[in-house]
């Protein structure tokens, strides 16, 4: 659940998530349409698992939760270092186009971060890297996926065209679904909703449906007996929530 919600709730706006950006910009798609036309749905499918979840789980959920493993005593985070580090994250999202400006403040961010390590959580920068590493090759090659992909595409309507985005998402990542629909031209309006809304449901599905996956995944795999997580039971936990999420996007 927590990865489906993960991946809908980056259609909030259109800089929130991987797939949303990678059609953002070709398709002319500002966060007011994004809000217009699939954030209030994103919203009320987040809700909607959210609650679910804790009904269903309401019982087996401790009254007190115990940190047995938080630190007897945490150093106090200055509110300084707080309000530093939502600047720097405010910067990020204003200079996303202007990779000169994104590079010096990821490397002063690197060094304020290294400077004041007691009050930072170590940056997972190995996950991150994965996921950029994995986009820059879905920009440099994408392009080369046309020839096939635009009469396959064209030849679905609109709801097959979500079916096979959703699906194809749990092997594929739903940014390279999105950025290969992008480079198709004269796509259709409806088509293109179709396209992203089933590319953002499947998100969920797998540890690499979505670009943030893995980063959560290596935060929460601790919580597990083998410290692993089943894919068979990870895409089992996952198809009620899609579901929710198809029903929001398809029904409202």
């Amino acid at each position: 659940m927590l990865f489906v919600n993960v991946s809908v709730g980056g259609m909030l706006t259109a800089y929130a998530a991987p797939p949303v950006l990678m059609v953002a910009a070709a398709w002319g798609w500002d966060s007011a349409f994004m809000a217009a036309q699939f954030g209030w749905k994103a919203a009320i499918a987040v809700l909607v698992n959210a609650t679910g979840l804790l009904l269903f789980m309401h019982r087996k959920l401790p009254k007190h939760a115990e940190r047995n493993d938080a630190p007897a005593a945490a150093v106090p985070v200055p509110t300084g270092v707080t309000l530093i580090h939502t600047g720097f994250l405010v910067a990020v999202v204003l200079s996303a186009h202007h990779p000169v400006i994104f590079i010096g403040l990821l490397l002063f961010f690197l060094g304020f971060t290294q400077a004041y390590e007691q009050y930072q959580s170590p940056l997972m920068l190995r996950e991150s890297l994965l996921v950029a590493f994995f986009l820059g090759g879905l920009i440099v090659l994408g392009g080369l996926q046309q020839w096939w992909l635009q009469p396959v595409v064209a030849s679905l309507d609109a709801y097959a065209l979500y079916a096979g985005a959703l699906g194809l998402t749990a092997i594929m990542d739903n940014a390279a679904i999105t950025y290969l629909g992008s480079r198709i031209a004269g796509l259709p309006d409806q088509a293109k909703y179709m396209l992203l809304a089933g590319a953002v449901a499947g998100g969920g599905l797998t540890v690499i449906a979505n670009a943030p996956n893995p980063a959560g995944f290596a935060i929460v795999h601790k919580g597990f007996h083998d410290g692993s997580v089943s894919l068979l039971g990870l895409l089992i936990a996952a198809v009620v929530p899609t579901c929710v999420v198809s029903a929001t996007l398809l029904l409202l």
